[in-house]
């Protein structure tokens, strides 16, 4: 019986220690334009996989591109992982362009679902921003270096790393895996971790056969602060957080007092800001949007009969379609987005005016002014020196030009501190 006992503890305790040592595969998903989140994402991930000595981190792509400096973040801790990084181009459908290639590329293992392709690296889609044809060949240029040193680094073909950025060529799966772009294609993660169990690796801190059998996936996702700045990354997010942030501070300015728009106003101002340095902003298109709500606020203060009005529509809506001024075009804003918002910011400032206006327009109706206009009747003979009149049962002294009668009706023509000149009602 205690032979029993011993060998079952015996046991128990081989299998606790096995569930205890059991490795961990991470698996990162990046779908969508490259930009500082992502980079922060995957970065944060790969340390995490060196923290918990993970047997290896998957990240799945999908991507048509993105920002240079964010893509070479990436690129850089991949490079320099003591971890290996296998980078999975998935689900079907999927594609790793632009920044995207550069990144599979740089993988220790480059893996592709069915149905996807890899490619069209060219530096325009890259950078976002227009070249001359000078500055064009020497960005060119050190794209190829770049690329051609990541696929040199990992054994993979050089030839077509350097199509891909000068002639912008794209591979399906199938074509990059007979080209030796890839290394495996497989239908889906649980296939791909098979493929890649006995897989030897070169990394940082020398060669490794990675296990991927019985080990423990792990899917790390985005928390709810990366998930906000991804959502706020997006140009036609960022262009409205500016709209908003506008709106609110000039209710708050011509409504002093009221708060809450001045409070939403600074908070969206703040977010719009922040997603503004993630992208390719053109200034001078900035500078556009800001004139025209100048111009429009200058409408409300000065009669120009419209001009301003119009200068404000026209300096408007060509800085918002201006305001990504780049050859790539995730950076754009949305015309479904843009006109829109021309137009009920057009129709605000348009309400507005007309308030003002009417408010202009508008008799008095406290102060001597609001006596301007209305009827009396003569208490006594008026003349150009003296008299008394009777204005809503108040006692007013009063003087004519013309001579009239006690009792005679009078309409107030003008207030001279406390004396009204008057003139016989027709």
């Amino acid at each position: 019986m205690k032979k029993i006992f011993l060998i079952l503890t015996i046991f128990l305790f081989l299998l606790l220690s096995t569930k205890v040592l059991a490795k961990e595969i991470l698996v990162l998903t990046v779908d969508g334009v490259i930009h500082p989140p992502h980079a922060e994402y995957v970065i944060k991930g790969i340390k995490k996989a060196h923290e918990i000595k993970a047997e290896a981190v998957i990240i799945q792509l999908d991507t048509p591109g993105g920002l240079d400096t964010s893509m070479r973040d990436i690129v850089k801790e991949i490079l320099n992982s003591q971890v290996p990084i296998i980078v999975y181009v998935a689900p079907k459908g999927a594609r790793a362009a632009s920044a995207g290639a550069f990144i599979t590329l740089s993988a220790h293992i480059a893996a592709m679902s069915p149905g996807t392709n890899i490619g069209a690296a060219s530096p325009v889609a890259i950078g976002g921003e227009k070249m001359d044809k000078k500055m064009a060949e020497k960005v060119t240029n050190d794209a190829v270096a770049y690329i051609k040193s990541i696929a040199q680094q990992r054994g993979r073909n050089t030839e077509w790393a350097e199509l891909a950025v000068r002639k912008s060529i794209s591979s399906t799966e199938t074509e990059a895996l007979k080209k030796g772009v890839i290394d495996i294609i497989a239908d889906d993660l649980q296939t791909l971790i098979k493929e890649i169990h006995g897989k030897k690796v070169k990394t940082v801190v020398g060669e490794k056969i990675l296990s991927s059998r019985d080990t423990k996936v792990n899917e790390i996702k985005m928390n709810f602060r990366e998930r906000l700045l991804n959502f706020l990354s997006n140009p036609n997010i960022a262009y409205i957080l500016l709209m908003i942030g506008i709106y609110g501070i000039i209710f708050e300015l011509s409504n002093p007092g009221a708060i809450f728009p001045g409070v939403i106003g600074a908070i969206s101002l703040i977010l719009a800001f922040y997603s503004l340095q993630t992208l390719p902003i053109n200034y001078a298109a900035a500078g556009l949007i800001f004139l025209g709500i100048v111009l429009f606020i200058l409408e409300l203060k000065f009669t120009s009969y419209g001009l301003l009005t119009l200068g404000g529509i026209i300096c408007f809506v060509l800085g918002s379609i201006m305001l990504f001024d780049t050859a790539n075009p995730l950076f754009k804003l949305s015309l479904s987005v843009v006109i829109p918002v021309s137009i009920v910011t057009v129709i605000f400032f348009a309400l507005l005016l007309r308030l003002a206006y009417k408010a202009h327009k508008r008799k008095p109706v406290t102060g001597v002014e609001e006596l301007i206009g209305l009827k009396g009747v003569a208490k006594t003979d008026i003349d150009s020196h003296s008299g008394m009149v009777v204005i809503h049962g108040e006692l007013w002294q009063a003087i004519s030009d013309t001579e009239i009668k006690k009792n005679e009706e009078v309409i107030v023509e003008e207030v001279k501190g406390l004396t009204l000149k008057v003139r016989k009602a027709e």
